[in-house]
């Protein structure tokens, strides 16, 4: 199984367009401790040719331009896209589909259904396509998990899992949770058995996913915040990480901790917000993460199991 990395930060990227912290002033003034990040995006596959899309970031163009192996060119209009999988239904994992627009033939979609009816709803970009190229659906079932293939992709078997979470603000069910708004993915190689779980928003690690990450042979999950209270000292959010919907790293009962059971497993942070202090790669809490043996993510990062 081939995972490249597309995209790596959180939801306005690094630096965000609008943000002055110290992260994001350092980007700008080329601190080669700062690396720039797009939006959180993953590609999956077994071949090297036929690639699963795992969200849809607004920076889909830009990375795909950064990465000819997308682009099989066999034909005039050709791309190495087979389909693309959606987690949830959030701004910053599908604004990308607009982008994909020219798509000669309908664009395969695997998400929930609760993701379906807000994209088709609070943020129609499904209605939208239909004067386009069109979205050819197909559900997928997280609570309870029901595993599923890609036809263009026989070898790896994908298994959706509920995760707790809140449908995004558009939603005409916010405040209303349905236990399929948010999924992580196992993802198997079916000729090595070798296993990814990816779940880029994570708010909690139930008990129930406990069977899924301890067989994983690679763990990337949230890495949005550091601590609880992040964005509220900051003066940016009246939130904390877990009401946003995000286990911060720290603390005893943060992503640090809850990892340290998987330890067999490569672990990798994804979807980093550009107020975490790990983005600066000489911070003492980038440390603490490698004293943990836990990786950050970053645009480009190739991994194969």
């Amino acid at each position: 199984m081939k995972i490249l990395v597309l995209g790596s930060a959180a939801g306005g990227g690094f630096p965000q367009w609008n943000c002055n912290c110290h992260n994001c002033a350092g980007v700008r003034a080329g601190d080669p401790r700062f690396r720039a990040r797009t939006q959180s995006s993953i590609a999956i596959s077994a071949d090297g040719v036929h690639w699963a899309l795992i969200n849809a970031s607004p920076d889909i163009l830009a990375q795909l331009k950064q990465h000819p192996e997308l682009q099989p060119a066999r034909m005039l209009r050709d791309s190495g896209i087979s389909a693309v999988i959606l987690v949830d239904a959030q701004i910053d994992h599908t604004t990308g589909l607009f982008m994909l627009r020219e798509r000669a033939s309908q664009l395969p979609v695997w998400c929930t259904e609760p993701v379906h009816q807000d994209l088709t709803t609070g943020n129609p970009v499904f209605g939208v396509l239909q004067h386009f190229c069109g979205v050819d659906w197909h559900p997928l079932r997280a609570d309870p998990p029901t595993p599923f293939s890609l036809p263009e992709l026989p070898d790896l078997r994908f298994t959706p899992v509920a995760l707790a979470s809140q449908p995004p603000p558009f939603s005409p069910r916010r405040g209303r949770a349905h236990r399929e708004d948010n999924i992580g993915l196992l993802v198997e190689d079916l000729r090595s058995s070798r296993k990814l779980f990816y779940a880029p928003g994570l708010g909690a690690i139930e008990p129930h996913l406990d069977e899924f990450l301890a067989q994983a042979d690679c763990i990337m999950v949230d890495g949005t915040f550091w601590t609880d209270d992040e964005m509220i000292r900051l003066g940016l959010s009246r939130k904390t990480a877990r009401e946003i919907g995000h286990l911060p790293q720290s603390g005893g009962d943060g992503m640090i901790a809850r990892l340290s059971p998987y330890a067999s497993a490569r672990r990798i942070l994804i979807h980093i917000n550009n107020t975490n202090p790990i983005l600066d790669s000489a911070s003492h809490e980038r440390r603490m993460l490698q004293n943990a043996d836990i990786e950050v993510a970053f645009d480009g990062m190739k991994i194969e199991l």
